[in-house]
This record gives structure tokens, sequence and C-alpha cells, in this order.
């Protein structure tokens, strides 16, 4: 592919992508249409979803980007959940959807049915939490959810790899796809946890921020290759791993904290708004391959398996949810009675995303006989008409389906109480630090200065407490947006007095550039105490 194609493709997805955030409709489905409506508009390369990219190359730092936002200690407290969402259903699925898919399409051998329910069994959550977090949905939905997309992956690929022996005749038998399993799964997690602690060691050791926001950048592919390179799960491998640094993030130096974030979040948003595109314009590529399958036949069965995916969820999600409760008093105890709309938004946000195209389009067009592996085409396009249906039908009734049921979502005033509370606690502690500090004669500072320190630190415990307040009857503001302006316009003054002393040749650029960065720094500050 041509090196303007890959421009004009991340240039695009990222303009869609940002229109989409003036719109009530998810960023994710605009960018699919746009592909769709792109795929078809003369002039526009083909862009053809390469496994061998997709899987190596963007995966990894996707999860990665994921896996750092995550919770550690969430994740641990639901894990049940999320393992029988992110292992059990999965597993679940690729057998039922197989086994339905065997029985709607004739000719259809089951192992290759099985390969078809092993590629559309993982849920793609990306666009579910981006949907749960914009519209507050519960801690636990949204925890669940996201430790459901870190892990499914791993499942599906290796359930992929079992059944796609199984159809392409090399000989494998259960008790080798079992072995097959517990090796990329355990193997994944060893590997993860033998990278994470000398990893995290290096980062807090450079003392170059640029370093160790290079060494940031490969750590998802070193973790995904090494991990490949044993035969174990390069997906489990890359979450350990970043859920590792995620949670140990605070012992890294605050300058790469600072950039890593903006790094991450540039890098996270071209990557997702290009795989999106790159599902729609999949179109042409799909029904150019599909033959005989053509017409009425390839609908009905696109209807069929689309369905069969979205039942399949229901049927194990409920039952998931509600038996071990059942089953364990401890269970009822420590968590809250999900109800029936909790296990109802679980189940309907399952919609699937580039993972399943980019394991549909590595199915071998032969088998070991040298044959043509069986319904390889049709599984292409069942799953591209899965995918597209599921982001649709799926994406765009989640949220009025959310609105309708009026789920009770994250309480604002209890968790800024709550922030407000620990800003405190930390505050007293650091002015007890701060006294003890200027007793010793080593750290004498003038009067005027040592009471500036005290000041940042009595405006930072304040400043949360303050976001309790009542808003201001001229202006509409809290007293925290207020705060946030003046401070804005103050430091906007200094600036252009920075500048105009630079063109005035009365300080060098470099001299600005340093000016401009502590105000940059002084911004984001007062930003973060005005905000929280």
């Amino acid at each position: 592919m041509e090196t303007l194609s890959l421009v004009a493709l991340a240039a695009v997805s990222a303009a869609v992508a940002g229109a989409a955030r003036r719109t009530p409709v998810p960023a994710p489905l605009l960018l699919v249409a746009a592909g769709l409506i792109a795929s078809y508009v003369p002039g526009v390369p083909e862009y053809t979803l390469d496994p061998h990219v997709v899987l190596p190359l963007l995966l990894p730092p996707l999860l990665h980007t994921s896996a750092l936002d995550a919770s550690y200690l969430d994740l641990r407290a639901n894990i049940r959940p999320v393992a029988l969402l992110s292992v059990g259903y999965v597993l679940f699925a690729t057998l039922a959807v197989g086994w339905l898919a065997h029985l709607l399409v004739p000719g259809l051998p089951p192992a290759a049915a099985l390969v078809l329910g092993a590629v559309v069994a993982p849920p793609d959550a990306v666009a579910a939490t981006a949907i749960a977090r914009r519209l507050g949905l519960p801690h636990r939905i949204t925890t669940i959810l996201q430790g459901e997309s870190l892990v499914n992956d791993a499942t599906a690929i290796t359930a992929y790899k079992v059944a796609l022996a199984a159809a392409a005749g090399v000989g494998w038998s259960w008790t080798e796809g079992i072995g097959e399993f517990v090796l990329a799964s355990v193997g994944g997690v060893g590997v993860g946890l033998a990278l994470m602690v000398p990893l995290h060691w290096l980062r807090t050791h450079l003392k170059e921020p640029l370093l160790q926001n290079t060494l940031s950048l490969l750590i998802p592919f070193v973790a995904y290759a090494a991990a490949e390179e044993v035969g174990a799960s390069g997906v489990l491998a890359v979450v350990v791993v970043a859920l590792y640094l995620g949670h140990r993030s605070w012992q890294v130096d605050f300058a790469t904290r600072l950039q890593e974030e903006a790094v991450w979040k540039m890098v996270a948003f071209i990557l997702e708004s290009a795989v999106f595109a790159l599902i729609g314009l999949q179109l042409p590529v799909v029904l150019r391959g599909l033959g005989a399958y053509a017409g009425e036949s390839a609908a009905l069965y696109a209807v069929g398996v689309f369905a069969a995916v979205v039942v399949v969820r229901f049927v194990w999600v409920y039952p998931a949810t509600y038996v071990p409760r059942l089953l364990s008093q401890r269970i009822r105890e420590r968590e809250p009675d999900p109800g029936w709309t909790g296990p109802l938004i679980v189940s309907w946000a399952g919609m699937r995303g580039v993972v399943s195209l980019a394991i549909a389009f590595s199915i071998p067009a032969t088998v070991a006989g040298g044959g043509p592996f069986p319904g390889r085409n049709l599984i292409l396009f069942l799953t591209f008409t899965t995918v597209i249906g599921t982001l649709v039908v799926q994406g765009l009734t989640l949220p009025p389906l959310i609105r309708v049921l009026k789920l009770p979502g994250r309480d604002a005033q209890a968790e800024t109480l709550a922030e407000a509370q620990a800003q405190s606690e930390a505050s007293r502690a650091a002015e007890e630090r701060l006294e003890a500090l200027l007793t010793d004669e080593r750290n004498a500072l003038p009067g005027p200065l040592a009471d500036r320190l005290r000041t940042v630190l009595e405006r930072r415990r304040n400043a949360v407490w303050e976001r309790l307040g009542a808003v201001n009857e001229l202006t509409g503001e809290t007293v925290d947006d207020t705060y946030r302006r003046l401070a804005g316009d103050v430091i906007e003054a200094e600036r252009e007095v920075f500048v105009r002393l630079r063109d005035e040749r009365r300080i060098d650029d470099e001299m600005m550039r340093t000016l401009l960065r502590r105000l940059d720094l002084e911004e984001a500050a007062a930003y973060r105490e005005g905000s929280g």
C-alpha cells in the first residue's frame, strides 16, 4: 500500500472521528459508515485488511492503552464475571454459533463452522466502553465490559487456531487443542509476569523522558512478540504487562507521565479511528469473493448468523450472572444485586470489531491436501456482516436503551466528596512534611517563598471542596470554572508579553520556549486544580 494512501486513511479517519464528537452518533459507527461509502467512491484505493499487520502491529498498542487505563484492583474485584465473559462466553459462543451456522448453511462442514464461530465470538468492547463512559453507566458494568475486551481476543485467537487445524486437516485432536489453549493462556500470562518487573525497573531508572517514552511505545510490541515467539498468547502478555505498569505508574517521573499520557492518547485516537474506517472499507473485497453464495441465500445466512450471535450472548450472560449468586451466599453478600437491567446491557453491548475481521482474513485459502478451504469466502462475508450488523444495530440502540432503563449512573456529588476528603488528607500530610522540612537549616527559605508553598497546599486542599459550592448567578459558572478561566486569562497575558519580547529581540527563541513551557505547566496545574 502506498504511503500517501496510508496517510490519507489516517487523516480522513481522524477528521471523521473528530466530527463525530459533535454528533450524538458514536465515532465507531460514523467511521464504519464513512468507510462503507468511501469503498465505492471512484479513485479511493483498495485497503485490504492484512492480518499480519492488524494482529502484531495494531492490536498490541490498542490493548496496551486500554489496559493502562484499566484498574487492576477493580478487575481483580470482578475477576469472576470478567473470566466468565472473556473465557467462558467466547468458548460457548464458538461452539454454539458454529453449530447453528452448520445447521443453517448447507454444505458448511462442522470444522469450518467452528472456525466461523471462533472468528465472531469475541466482542470488541472499545465502542461499548466508550458509550458506557459517555453515558455514565454504573462503574461495575464499565469495568466488566472493559475487562472482557482485554482478554477475550486471546481466547478467541486460541479457539480459532484449534478449529482451523481441524478444518485444514492437519490431524489435531481435542487433547492437542486443549494443550494449545493451556500453553497460550498460561504461557501468555507467564511471559507478561516475566517481563513486567524488568520493564518497570527500566522505566523508573531511565532519567530522560524521551527515552522513557520511547520505551513505553516499544513495550506492547516487545511483550506481544516475545509471547508469540514461544507459542503463547501475545494478547495476554500485553495485558499483564500494561496492567502492572498502569498500577505502578505513580513511581515514574512526572514529566514522563505527562508526556506519555499525551502520546498514548494520540496513538490510540489515530489507531482506533483508522481501524473502524478499515472495517467499512472491506466491503468490496468481501463481496468480490462470494461466488456461488451471492444473492438472497447469502443475505439469509448473514441475518441468521447475526441473530445467533446476539441470542447466544443473552443465553450465556443471564445464567452466568444469576447462577453463581444462587449457589454462593458469599457472592450475594459481596456483590450488588444486578437486577435484570445490568445483564441486559452487558448482553446488548456485544459489538464485534476489527479483530474478528483480521482473524477471518487470516484463514488460509487451501487446506492440507491442497484443496480450497471450505466456505472461506462465505466465512469472510458472514464475519463482515456480523461486525457491521452489531456495530449498527447494537451500537445505535445501546445509548437509547441505557437512557430508557434509567440505570443509576455514577454519583458525581459523592465522587467529588470522596475526592475532596482524599485531597484534604493528603494536603495535611504534605503540610506536616513541609513544616518538618523548613525546620532544617539546609532547607531555609525566605518567608515569602515558604508562604507560597503553604498557599499552594492550601489552594490544592480547598479546590475540590469549592467544586461542591454554589453556581455564580451572574455567569452560571461554578467557583471552579471561574478560577480556571481567570488563571487562563492571566497566564495568557504573560504569554503575550514573552512573545512580544521575542519579536523585539530582547530575548531569543530558546528562552521564550523555556518561559512558555513553564507557563504551560502552570496552566495545566491550574486546570487540574480547577477541574479535579
